[in-house]
């Protein structure tokens, strides 16, 4: 089995996430750039086999879109050029960030390593990654 990698794309920084080649465990990779991150995604999947990507799809809680929702359709139209062979899903994010930092105040995150925003999203991705997993 290959691997499955979620994103929590942001217009700054992207967290991300992956699992294990069984598909069981969801773990936080890292977070970078945006601006950086589908050089990071081919650098990835030229050295692990990666057969779906996972991203967060932002919406509020009246089920409109949020602003970002443009800038992600257009990265995944640029992923989907770049990286063919990988299929791509879409999974709400709502709540994401709120229940990545109580994960982090319930696993003892130390105050200081919790402003960290990289590690916010990275847990992020995390979520993201364990709702698709929960429910396919």
């Amino acid at each position: 089995m290959a691997r499955i990698l979620a994103i929590d794309f942001g217009e700054k920084r992207t967290g991300i996430a992956v699992t294990d080649p069984l598909q069981i465990i969801a773990s936080g990779l890292t977070t970078v750039s945006t601006t950086e991150l589908l050089e990071y995604l081919r650098d990835y999947v030229s050295k692990e086999e990666v057969e779906l990507i996972v991203i967060g799809q932002p919406r509020r809680m009246n089920n409109e879109f949020s602003e970002v929702e443009q800038k992600i359709q257009h990265f995944i139209n640029i992923l989907n050029k770049e990286l063919p062979q990988i299929a791509v899903t879409r999974v709400d994010e709502r709540f994401t960030s709120k229940i990545a930092f109580q994960s982090m105040l319930d696993g003892g995150v130390k105050k200081k390593d919790r402003r960290k925003k990289e590690l916010l999203d990275k847990v992020s991705a995390t979520v993201i990654l364990q709702s698709y997993l929960y429910n396919r």
